[in-house]
C-alpha cells in the first residue's frame, strides 16, 4: 500500500497532472481510498483484536457466557473482513475497481427457466446487500407466468466488477419443477453477463449512425405515462431496454450507459478488439460475436441431492440453499485465485474474435 501511495504522489507531481481533470479526480479518489479507507480498516482490525484479547483475559479469571458470545461474534467479524481483504488482493485488473452491470437472462425452457433467472437475480441481490453494496434494478422483463425473462442490476460500489466477473457464463439448475403437476425433474438454464461500469475518464462515444433508439409514444391517458427506451446497436445487434428510471431521458441515458459499457468491455467478443486494431466497426456482424455468457460455468442441483459445483475450479458446496441465499464468496475466491495463477487472457481475446 505504501508503494502505491508513493507512486500516486509521483503522478500528482507531474506538471501536466491537472490538464485532465477527470483523470486527476480518479487519482485523488484512489489516494483517499488507499490512505483513509484502508488505514481505518487496519485500525478497526487492531481494535477488534484488542477487544478479543482483553475479553479472553477476563474469561481466564471468570466464566461469562455473554462475554464468550461477544468474543465469538468479534472473531467471526474479523474473519469475514480478513477474508474480504484477501480476495481483494487478487483484484489487479484494469477494470476490477469499477462498479458493475450484471444481466441475468432466462434460457430456453419456459416458466422453469424464467423462474430460475429470478432465483439468480435474488441470489446476486442478497450477495450485494450482505456486502453493503449499493445496487439498483435498471431493466427488467417479467416472465409470462412467473420469474423474469431478463433483468439488469447496477452495482455502483467500488470493486463490484472485480468480484462479480467470476459470474459471467451459463448457470444450470436441476430440480423438481414447481410448475409441473407430475413433479418431473427439470433442467433449466440462465445466462449471466457482468460488465464494468465505465468512468467519465473514458473518452469514447458510440457513432449515432450505429444507433437505433425507440421509445414509448403516448397513446391514451396522460395520467399513466410510459417512459421506456430501447437502444439497438446496429453493427453488433445488441439491444438494451430500460424502463426503471423516472423519465424517458433518464432511461435513455441509462440504456446508452449500459450499451457503451457492453461495447467497450467486449475484447473477448470482438468489438473493442476491432477498435484497437483499426477494423471498421460497420464490418462487424452480430454472428461474429462470441459471448462468454454462453459457456456453462456452474451447476446447481436441488434434486435428488443438493450440490453446487463450479465447473471451472471444481469447487463444490453441498449447502445449495445457502448459495442461493447469496453466499457465493467461496466460488468467487476460487475463480480469482485460478485467474491469478494463469496467464491465458491474451489468447482468449484472440480465440473469441473469430
Amino acid at each position: 500500500m505504501t508503494a502505491r501511495i508513493q507512486y500516486l504522489h509521483q503522478v500528482i507531481a507531474q506538471p501536466d497532472f491537472w490538464n485532465n481533470p477527470t483523470r486527476a479526480y480518479e487519482v485523488l479518489q484512489e489516494i483517499e481510498y488507499s490512505i483513509f479507507y484502508k488505514h481505518q480498516q487496519y485500525q478497526r482490525w487492531c481494535s477488534i483484536l484488542e477487544d478479543i484479547k482483553a475479553a479472553l483475559e477476563l474469561l481466564e479469571l471468570s466464566a461469562d457466557e455473554q462475554l464468550w458470545q461477544e468474543v465469538q461474534s468479534n472473531l467471526t467479524q474479523l474473519q469475514q473482513e480478513l477474508e474480504t481483504a484477501e480476495i481483494r488482493q487478487l483484484l489487479s485488473g484494469l477494470e476490477d475497481k469499477k462498479g458493475a452491470f450484471i444481466t441475468i437472462t432466462a434460457g430456453v425452457g419456459g416458466v422453469d427457466a424464467e423462474y430460475w433467472a429470478y432465483m439468480l437475480l435474488q441470489m446476486y441481490w442478497r450477495w450485494a446487500k450482505s456486502h453493503n453494496y449499493q445496487l439498483d434494478v435498471v431493466e427488467i422483463s417479467d416472465g409470462n407466468e412467473a420469474g423474469i425473462k431478463y433483468a439488469t442490476l447496477e452495482i455502483t460500489t467500488r470493486y463490484a466488477y472485480g468480484y462479480l466477473k467470476s459470474e459471467t457464463g451459463t448457470h444450470q439448475l436441476q430440480q423438481i419443477s414447481p410448475f409441473d403437476v407430475i413433479n418431473s425433474l427439470q433442467t433449466s438454464l440462465a445466462s449471466v453477463e457482468v460488465i464494468p461500469i465505465l468512468g467519465e475518464s473514458v473518452e469514447w462515444e458510440i457513432p449515432e449512425k450505429h444507433l437505433e433508439i425507440t421509445w414509448y409514444r403516448h397513446r391514451g391517458s396522460v395520467n399513466r405515462p410510459e417512459t421506456w427506451v430501447r437502444v439497438f446497436h446496429i453493427p453488433t445487434g445488441i439491444s438494451v431496454f430500460c424502463d426503471q428510471q423516472r423519465s424517458l431521458m433518464q432511461n435513455k441515458e441509462k440504456a446508452l450507459a449500459i450499451l457503451k459499457s457492453k461495447l467497450f468491455a467486449m475484447p473477448t467478443a470482438g468489438y473493442a478488439y476491432a477498435l484497437a486494431q483499426g477494423v471498421e466497426i460497420d464490418k462487424i456482424q452480430h454472428r461474429q460475436i462470441k459471448s462468454l455468457s454462453n459457456k456453462l460455468i456452474r451447476e446447481y442441483i436441488l434434486h435428488p441431492y443438493t450440490l453446487v459445483k463450479d465447473l471451472r475450479t471444481n469447487v463444490e458446496r453441498p449447502a445449495a440453499a445457502e448459495v442461493l441465499d447469496g453466499k457465493i464468496d467461496l466460488f468467487i475466491k476460487a475463480y480469482l485465485q485460478q485467474l491469478y495463477l494463469t496467464s491465458s487472457g491474451d489468447k482468449e481475446v484472440l480465440d473469441n474474435f473469430k
